[in-house]
């Protein structure tokens, strides 16, 4: 009796795949001559588990930029709110600003890039910024009244910001124009309502300057960072006309060329004029003697590394020599925008007042060292321009105090302060 192994068990290394056959089990049974079906198609593991793994095209393996999307070329997936970038540049496939390459899927993720896109307006990603500027012609002061800000860019891994906003003058931004608020923290939405006042501002400089605020977020690890600008031709202010703004904030948009001539422009302010100081004059006609009074300086040019200066005013009343005639305001420390508010006195008559020069001058001072000169002003009968009209106009309005804004030079510079 012969028994009849029954055939061996596909090994466990493979998978048989049935044939595929469209003819059903009648017609397969009624036409005898029907070719024999062919052999099972034999797959491995390996390649069934990868089909069912991958079962479409194999996907780049993610790198560490695709974490970090500001070290990245693309952003491959939506980055936080903080990391928010369009990246206008030719991708590798010539097309701008998709940063896809060939062969990848575009479609699905269009309307998240145009989003994002939309997201990212200048005036509505960065904040709005809201101040009030004046100008008062008669005492040369500009009134910048900031009120607040709204919906500013978050900055800070709490999605907040410590916003403050600093003020410059262009063209010739410097420490000495520079004014800047309190810093507000944890907010995205500051309210300062502080008022920040340019002294020493002529209508000249009103044609000539433009008014540039910057929102920053302040840090104390590290460096603070620039959030957005505005700016304001001073040109378009009317004196006396309290106009309130509400601007969008920028970013820098400046070209090299702009830049070039803004910091070209600057440079000839700094070297025609190294501050400004304002002085009153009396004559008292009951005590007979003039009053001369120091109230503050404006913008003077640093002397100091650290962008500072330390000044101090003398003034000698000439042709007089003697210790009467020279006197000394006080030092106010790393400000290049002092003010002293201090008055003197010259006992001397009418008659002789014509006669005489008053000769100011503005020192940075050093410790054991020569004091630096930074600039001077003479008053008096050989005077001219406005320096000549302040003489006249307190010698005619006796018992007036009249007050007037200087610009100091370096003509007639000393080579040292040999007066101390």
């Amino acid at each position: 009796m012969s028994v009849s192994k029954p055939p061996p068990p596909p090994s466990a290394s493979h998978l048989t795949i049935p044939p595929s056959s469209t003819s059903t089990p009648s017609s397969s049974a009624s036409s005898p001559s029907a070719p024999p079906p062919p052999s099972p198609v034999k797959i491995s593991m390996q390649e069934h588990f990868a089909i069912n793994v991958c079962p479409g095209p194999i996907l780049p393996i993610p790198q560490i930029s695709d974490f970090f999307p500001r070290f990245h070329d693309y952003p491959c997936t939506p980055p936080p709110p903080r990391e928010k970038k369009i990246l206008k540049e030719e991708t590798f496939n010539g097309e701008m600003g998709g940063g896809f390459k060939d062969g990848e899927r575009r479609g699905d993720n269009s309307g998240d890039r145009e989003e994002v896109a939309d997201s990212d307006d200048d005036d509505t990603y960065l904040g709005m910024l809201e101040f009030t500027l004046l100008f008062d012609q008669e005492n040369n002061c500009l009134h910048c009244t900031i009120h607040k800000a709204k919906g500013l860019k978050a900055m800070d891994s709490n999605g907040l910001a410590d916003p403050y906003v600093k003020l410059h003058l262009l063209p010739g931004a410097s420490k000495a124009n520079k004014l800047r608020t309190k810093t507000l923290k944890n907010t995205l939405n500051p309210v300062w309502n502080e008022t920040l006042v340019y002294h020493g501002i002529t209508a000249a400089d009103m044609t000539t300057k433009t008014l540039r605020l910057c929102v920053c977020d302040m840090d104390r690890l590290g460096r603070n960072e620039f959030i957005g600008e505005v700016r304001v031709a001073l040109k378009k202010l009317r004196e006396g006309d309290n106009k309130r703004y509400n601007m969008g904030l920028e970013r820098i948009a400046q070209n090299k060329e702009s830049n070039n001539q803004a910091v070209e422009q600057g440079a000839l302010v700094a070297e025609e004029e190294r501050g400004r100081i304002l002085v009153s004059l009396c004559y008292n006609t009951e005590k007979g003697c003039l009053l001369v009074g120091i109230i503050r300086c404006a913008h003077l040019a640093a002397m100091d590394s650290n962008g500072y200066s330390d000044p101090f005013v003398k003034i000698i009343l000439q042709p007089d020599m003697g210790k009467k005639s020279k006197y000394k305001t006080s030092v106010k420390k790393k400000t290049l925008n002092p003010e002293f508010n201090e008055e003197f006195s010259y006992e001397v008559t009418l008659d002789l007042l014509a006669k005489k020069t008053l000769e100011i001058s503005v020192w940075d001072y050093d410790l054991g060292m020569s004091n630096d000169f930074i600039g001077g002003v003479e008053l008096g009968i050989n005077a001219s321009g406005q320096r000549l009209r302040h003489w006249f106009e307190c010698l005619k309005n006796k018992g007036k105090k009249v007050e007037y804004w200087h610009t100091l030079t370096q003509q007639g510079a000393p080579s040292s302060d040999k007066t101390d």
